[in-house]
This record gives C-alpha cells, structure tokens and sequence, in this order.
C-alpha cells in the first residue's frame, strides 16, 4: 500500500490568457501570455498547485515525457532528492531554458502539496514568516497605447495610492521610452524608477548612448538589455553608464547567473524561482549571491515570490506587480491582489495553506486553454 504522501499524479494545462491589446517590441508581437498550470496529487488526496509563463516553450510536454515519471511513486518527503535525480535524468535538457522551467513548475507543487498536508503556508513551512515587503508595479502596458501622457496619468494615480516603485518597459520607439519614463519622473519626482530594455539591444555602444540619455532620471536600474548569453557584453556595458543592471532569471538556465557574477555583469541578479529551478535551485542563486557579495532579488510572480523571499528573511527585497488587466500578467491578475501600506510597502498576502489560492478556475475556464487531464474544472 503506497504511504499517503505518495506523489500518484502529476498533470498539466495550459492557458492562453488573452490581452487587452497586443504587446509590441520590435518584431516581438503577442496577443497573449502563454501559463503553464501544475496538478500534483499525493495517495492522500492533497494537491498542490504552480504555474508560471511558458514563454511559448513546450513546458507541458517537457513535465509530462520527462519529468512527470521520475516523480510518480516517489514520497513527498524526498522531493529534494527527487528534484536533483530528474535534474540528473537528463542535464542537457532540464538545466536550462524550457526543461529547467517545466521542472521548477512541478518542484514548486510539490512543496506547495507538502506545506498543505502540514497544514502551514509555505512560509512557515520553509521556517520563517511573512514581512511587509516593497513593492514595484509594473506600468506601461501594452507599450502602443500607453504614449507618455498616458503613462503619466497612471503612475499619478498609483503614486495617489501609495505605490513608490514603478518600472516601465519599452516603448515603440527609444524617443516615445524616453519620453514615457520623463513623464513617469515628473508624476512621481521622488519614488524609484526602473526600466525594461526587453532584450532590444544588440551592441554596447547603442545601448550605452540610451542608458546616458535617460541617466539624469536618477534610475534604478536597467534591465533585460541584451539577448540571453552576453555577460561579457553587459559587463562592458556597466562600466559605461550611471544606473544599476539587473539581470538573471530568463538569461538560460542554471548555469547562467554564475556567469553574470564572475563576469561582474549586474549590480543585482534577478531570481525567480519559477524558471531557475524551484527551491532548491533559487536558493542555491541566492547563497552565491550572498558569498560573492552581489545583489540579488525577485522578479515577478508575487504570489510565490513574496513567501518565500521573506520567509528566508529577505523581506526588503522588492516584489513586482503588474498593473491588473494590462497584459503583464492576466494569471496573477485573476487573483487576491496587494494592499500597498504606508512606504510604499506591500501588506503580506492572506496566509494560507501552502502557496494559498493559485488558481482561478472562472477566469481559467474563460481562456482559450488546453486540457487533457480536466484538472481547470
């Protein structure tokens, strides 16, 4: 008779959440954000959920041929020990890209079911508590209908309701960027601005010309500037402009951060344990960050990123938000939102079992989607 923590199932869908409006840079257009969606189910009966965007990737069929059976059969309890062997099933796909992202989805279910049956949020499960913790909202989408008086507009409004954080991608041209982030700083003269260069990039000295032209902003960092695999490049790049570089997460797998910190590519390594390897891999980032004396934090999915973070004692790492319904992310939209206290601080989310309520099945059933297993019902 299996134990009742048994892991008996792992199913997956997708979901094609759809967008206000298309989100353009450059030649990058789309018309929706692709979630992958994770079931796991212990001979108990507990489950535990996860999701995260695919960025199109095959992340379903990736957890269903090669990662769903190293885990079926196993005991919750060993899920590090599970991780690591179908990391080592096979590294030349699960270390990076697609594979390490798919694998992240179903490690974070798994802890998610393993704080359930304990009947604890995850933060207590992982030893701490839940803190305030700063909070960034994500401003300026879809780019092409979100001209500098617009933009403007928005982050007035935030800024009225106590945020003190935003950052903006791109716009359509690098003269409209510009212009949306001067009309930011004008609305919000006193509280910290980012940007998104959304991998536009492709030679120092152009990107360098840009940081320098928006420089007198006092920004808080640039990020995503290159494609993935320039960590010499980005170092370049750093002696040469006056703001912060934040990179990390979406830079390829495992390997990656390593490389951005021997290089001394970033002033902050962006982790997100929904792509970089769950809790173990995250953590693992973190603790190299730490004895290289690098800066590091999250990015984007609050839902997970908020609990743990603070839980491990990081609680004045910032956590992101996109502004609900603008096409930064219509899956988190579509759940308990933040309550932004005084500082610009966000209030820690209901403390519930595990990761708390992580999905929405009104809003998923709504969405074009795929599946098999009915696990949206």
């Amino acid at each position: 008779m299996p134990s009742p923590s048994a892991i008996v199932d792992i199913s997956v869908a997708t979901i094609q959440g759809q967008l206000p409006a298309p989100v353009i840079f450059g030649d990058w257009v789309m018309n929706h954000r692709e979630f992958v969606v994770v079931r796991l189910r212990t001979q108990s009966g507990h489950e535990g959920w996860s999701f995260t965007l695919t960025r199109d990737g095959a992340c379903a069929e990736q957890i269903r041929k090669s990662i769903a059976p190293v885990y079926v059969g196993t005991d919750i309890a060993d899920r590090e020990k599970t991780f690591k062997t179908a990391k080592g099933r096979t590294y030349g796909s699960h270390s990076a890209g697609v594979g390490l992202r798919a694998l992240s989805q179903v490690d974070l279910a798994a802890w998610d079911v393993a704080a359930r049956m304990a009947d604890k949020s995850i933060a207590e499960f992982l030893g701490g508590k839940t803190a305030p913790m700063p909070a960034t909202a994500i401003i300026g989408y879809p780019p092409a209908l979100m001209n500098p008086q617009k933009i403007g507009e928005q982050v007035k409004g935030l800024y009225a309701e106590g945020w003190r954080r935003f950052k903006a991608p791109m716009g359509v041209t690098l003269d409209e960027s510009e212009a949306r982030l001067r009309a930011a700083r004008r609305n919000a003269p006193d509280a910290w601005l980012g940007t998104d260069l959304v991998w536009m990039f492709s030679d120092v000295d152009s990107a360098a010309d840009y940081a320098n032209r928006i420089g007198d902003l006092d920004m808080g960092c640039i990020e995503d500037i290159f494609p993935p695999g320039n960590a010499r490049k980005l170092a370049e790049l750093r002696k040469r402009v006056p703001m912060p570089i934040w990179q990390g997460d979406e830079q390829g797998g495992s390997y990656y951060p390593e490389a951005l910190i021997m290089a001394g590519s970033v002033d902050r390594v962006r982790v997100a344990l929904t792509c970089m390897g769950g809790i173990p891999g995250g953590r693992a980032i973190i603790d190299e960050c730490l004895a290289a004396g690098v800066d590091f934090g999250p990015h984007m999915f609050a839902h997970v990123h908020s609990q743990v973070f603070s839980a491990w004692g990081f609680s004045d790492k910032p956590v992101e938000w996109g502004v609900p319904w603008s096409g930064v992310d219509p899956y988190a939209d579509s759940l308990v939102q933040p309550e932004i206290i005084a500082g610009g601080l966000m209030k820690p989310l209901p403390s519930k079992p595990g990761f708390g309520d992580m999905l929405n099945r009104e809003w998923a059933l709504s969405q074009p989607h795929q599946d098999p297993d009915h696990i949206l019902n």
